[in-house]
């Protein structure tokens, strides 16, 4: 690991982290999922390792992370084209992209959550293994799924000129639209409670559609018009509905009505998927010159790192109250026992690898817009924490997970039993990209 010595964000030192980077995600990361992570035989990825990925726990293919595990093969060959491996990388994408467009989708057009090996729609028992379809279940219980599918396929599309691809992700977003439009956009693993609504949906809309546009523009301009003005709307959704502009926060789960309910699930703040949305709207408003945009998006992110950090310990929580410490409120009666008031009960305080790789990767474009210095301090911070705490010891071995409060390794499930190959390497990628013109924002 490189040294740490807190030296001033100049070129030489922003040239240096991106070197660190680059050697991370080629040295530590990928050997992991290049090794163990390809299913040769049958086409897509093994994603459901143990927390520390020394153990396949089952091969069954979630469909939300089959579809991120193509972007991120995708985009390492667009990247890094000067590699040797690069066709690989693209071969690998491939794989994951023919996987999901021949199993996916079921005869009503939506995808299927979760895929058996061979690609049969499955559910799964308290233990992971596939059972019987009960009364009112349904296989297609997260739109989530769907978009992330639509983020694989479109980066693949527009990497590999794959006109059907392209096609592929263009009619699921339609469907995907229409489904939030009736009000069916569904949002296991943690459904939306009646009387609230999602950042997450706006969200992760905002990202699919700005990447689709990206893609339409070379099969479809019209269509990537129509996207772009979408993703506006999306980005302003995020930042001017779920976000609280006199607190910089952004609550997660807002009333309908567009207020904060004084509950436990209606202040509660996510800090890592702030960082990560934040981003996601310093994207697109670089990509449409906007600047307020960009300030409220900064703003938000130093004050996710203030809410966020655990002074006991160190690192990022999963969960804090929008005003700081661990969430809390009233529970209606009806939310007793949700998946989601559990969560808040009991996972607050756990650390999390993909949390602190979104971190960095805000802080360090947040610098590249305004070069404050309390960038630099928690750059610096969330660095050696992050650094010293999930990376495994042995070379090659990928990340640990999850942790406790005190950064010991724990093997409780965070939303998908998955150790899946996204937030990391996509961090990286984009960190290295942005490092590569330290003079000027991505």
């Amino acid at each position: 690991m490189m040294s740490t010595e807190r030296e001033a964000f100049g070129t030489r030192r922003l040239q240096e982290l991106g070197a660190f980077y680059q050697g991370h995600l080629f040295g530590q990361i990928l050997p992991f999922w290049l090794k163990r992570g390809i299913d040769a035989e049958l086409g897509g990825y093994y994603t459901c390792f143990s927390n520390a990925g020394g153990q396949l726990l089952y091969d069954h293919k979630f469909t939300w992370s089959q579809g991120r595990f193509v972007w991120v093969w995708a985009r390492l060959a667009s990247q890094f084209q000067e590699r040797a491996d690069s066709a690989r990388f693209l071969e690998l994408a491939r794989s994951g992209a023919d996987f999901l467009m021949e199993y996916a989708l079921l005869p009503n057009g939506n995808c299927s959550f979760i895929l058996s090996r061979e690609g049969k729609p499955i559910l799964l028992d308290d233990q992971g293994h596939p059972r019987k379809v009960v009364r009112g279940e349904v296989y297609d219980s997260s739109t989530y799924a769907d978009c992330f599918v639509i983020y694989g396929l479109s980066e693949y599309a527009r990497v590999a000129n794959d006109r059907a691809a392209f096609d592929f992700a263009s009619q699921l977003f339609d469907s995907v639209e229409e489904r939030l439009v009736t009000g069916r956009f569904r949002t296991d693993p943690y459904p939306t409670p009646l009387g609230y609504m999602q950042h997450g949906v706006p969200m992760i809309l905002l990202e699919t559609s700005r990447e689709l546009a990206l893609t339409s523009k070379g099969f479809d301009p019209t269509r990537a018009a129509a996207l772009r003005r979408r993703t506006r709307k999306f980005a302003q959704q995020v930042l001017y509905e779920h976000r609280q502009a006199d607190r910089e926060v952004v609550v997660e789960f807002l009333g309908t009505d567009g207020q904060i309910k004084d509950t436990m699930l209606g202040t509660y703040i996510n800090p890592g998927h702030t960082l990560e949305s934040m981003w996601f709207v310093m994207h697109y408003a670089q990509e449409v010159g906007d600047q307020r945009m960009i300030e409220a998006a900064v703003a938000t992110v130093r004050r996710a790192c203030e809410l966020g950090w655990d002074e006991a310990y160190g690192g990022l929580l999963q969960f804090a109250h929008m005003e700081g410490g661990p969430p809390r409120g009233n529970v209606p009666t009806e939310h007793e026992g949700s998946a989601m008031i559990d969560k808040l009960r009991t996972g607050w305080d756990a650390k999390l690898w993909w949390v602190h790789s979104e971190a960095l990767y805000a802080l360090l474009l947040s610098y590249s817009y305004t070069h404050e210095a309390w960038m630099e301090e928690w750059y610096w911070r969330i660095h050696d924490y992050t650094f010293g705490t999930f990376p495994a010891k042995g070379r090659g071995e990928e990340w640990i997970a999850i942790c406790d409060r005190d950064g010991s390794p724990s093997d409780r499930v965070v939303a998908l039993p998955v150790k899946d190959p996204f937030h990391v390497p996509r961090a990286f990628m984009h960190i290295v990209r942005l490092l590569d013109t330290p003079d000027r924002p991505v």
